[in-house]
């Protein structure tokens, strides 16, 4: 694969990149309400209420933890497309293969490197 057919293969993941983290910021914002500190005064809401309002409460905090992460990774993968590192390994700076980013484009590791932090 030449430089140009490269480039315009990372464009596209690039706006995929974009795309999702528009889509994670849009999540975040509509989610904001259901992570708000629960109510704790039992003569506006039931014992059992107030039960299930604090699971779906630990419930939205958990998603907005792992989109806050997925945004990270986000971002750290356009600023590597900015830089001109995107596509190769942080951990031993050989290629990505393509069927990899086209699967996750925030993928930061080959997939040697990804299986050796597993084990």
């Amino acid at each position: 694969m030449n430089a140009g057919e490269k480039g315009g293969e990372f464009a596209g993941l690039s706006a995929r990149l974009l795309a999702r983290q528009a889509e994670l910021h849009a999540l975040s914002d509509s989610a904001r309400d259901s992570r708000k500190p629960v109510e704790l005064d039992q003569s506006k809401v039931g014992r059992l209420s107030r039960m299930d309002a604090m699971q779906d409460q630990a419930m939205a905090q958990e998603s907005e933890r792992r989109r806050s992460g997925e945004l990270l990774r986000i971002e750290a993968a356009l600023q590597r497309l900015e830089g001109g590192d995107f596509g190769y390994c942080v951990s031993c700076d050989e290629a990505i293969a393509p069927a990899r980013l086209e699967l996750d484009p925030a993928v930061a590791t080959c997939i040697n490197c990804a299986a050796r932090g597993r084990r």
